[in-house]
């Protein structure tokens, strides 16, 4: 397997122009041999499948339940891996960088609890290189009250996996910045 994986997640309700620079993304770096993790949710998470499937790319899947999304998943054909529910080591994880864990109801812990493979993997001890995401406050840590479901990543990253990178593409500057990354690394 690659060495070189990335997250690819954002909110359901990313804007299109951002879903469409996702998918090219994708493509991108799938064409060059990274390794797209992600959760399958509508928006992001399946512009960022479009986009790795499209260039031959590899992508692990992680689901908080089987049927999660299936229909519109099975579109790509079979991803690298699935894991079709996070594991309990995950859970622990979610709960640990949830601030509110007691007040989400079990469908709200399967999805945090499947965030936790996005960042670290199947066996949560392969942390990411890279983010990519979007969330509608911009947020790179996962603090901010309206960062969503990406925000829990965004906090397993900076507990887990500091040497990431994260690029946030509601900032403009990331934008740029995911482009001089690119041309960088895959020259």
């Amino acid at each position: 397997m690659t060495a070189l994986v990335y997250a690819g997640i954002g909110a359901r309700r990313t804007p299109p122009q951002i879903l469409e620079a996702m998918e090219v993304l994708a493509y991108r770096l799938a064409a060059r041999g990274w390794l797209l993790r992600t959760g399958g949710a509508a928006g992001a998470d399946q512009a960022f499948i479009a986009g790795a499937m499209q260039g031959g790319g590899d992508v692990e899947l992680y689901l908080p339940w089987p049927d999660f999304e299936r229909p519109a998943l099975a579109q790509w054909g079979e991803p690298t891996l699935t894991l079709p529910r996070p594991d309990r080591a995950a859970y622990a994880l979610a709960e640990q960088a949830h601030p509110a864990w007691g007040r989400l109801s079990n469908g709200g812990r399967r999805l945090q609890a499947r965030n936790v493979h996005q960042v670290l993997g199947a066996t949560l001890d392969r942390p990411v290189a890279v983010v990519i995401c979007w969330t509608p406050c911009g947020s790179l840590d996962g603090l901010a009250r309206n960062s969503g479901g990406t925000g829990q990543a965004l906090r397993l990253v900076a507990r887990h996996a500091p040497q990431a990178r994260v690029f946030n593409l509601a900032r403009d500057e990331h934008l740029r910045r995911i482009s001089s990354f690119l041309e960088q690394t895959l020259a």
